[in-house]
């Protein structure tokens, strides 16, 4: 089963979330855990453990890792990446997040529905720089890179 089954942020050393940056974190595993697609393709001519996966997000010394173990603790893969094509654009999705937050409370819901379709839009580029920066390392669907996608943001920026 090429899948995540568990996904483990490491956050130690973040400010704790805002409520709702943590509510963000919250949907987002919760989503990915109940549907997703995560396969790791054979690598130098080597097999790949199969899954399901535990996945561990983390950043060390300014990149992202990805920690991949089977549901038996074997080690199936670690990968490194740039945390420089995602910088742009996790800020720009937190940007456009915070107008989505104060819009809900207090601007009617067609002003509320533009700002969403912003953050949508943007949202929609995180989760495809990730699926670029991700090749040769994991194949995942859109709707698990954006799920991913939200919770780099978690940890790129801790709240």
């Amino acid at each position: 089963m090429s899948r995540i089954s568990q996904i483990n942020l490491d956050d130690s050393g973040l400010p704790p979330p805002t409520p709702e940056i943590e509510q963000e974190r919250k949907v987002a595993m919760f989503d990915l855990l109940e549907e997703n697609t995560f396969v790791l393709p054979a690598r130098d001519g080597r097999e790949v453990p199969a899954g399901p996966y535990h996945v561990g997000l983390a950043i060390r010394e300014k990149r992202l890792v990805f920690d991949v173990k089977t549901e038996s603790a074997e080690k199936a893969a670690e990968f490194h990446l740039s945390l420089g094509p995602f910088r742009q654009v996790v800020k720009d999705y937190f940007q456009i997040c915070e107008s989505y937050f104060e819009a809900v409370k207090k601007l009617p819901p067609s002003q509320i529905e533009t700002i969403d379709m912003a953050r949508r839009g943007i949202h929609n580029e995180g989760s495809r720089v990730l699926q670029e920066r991700l090749e040769g390392k994991a194949e995942v669907d859109t709707d698990t890179a954006r799920r991913l996608f939200t919770l780099i943001c978690v940890l790129h920026f801790g709240g």
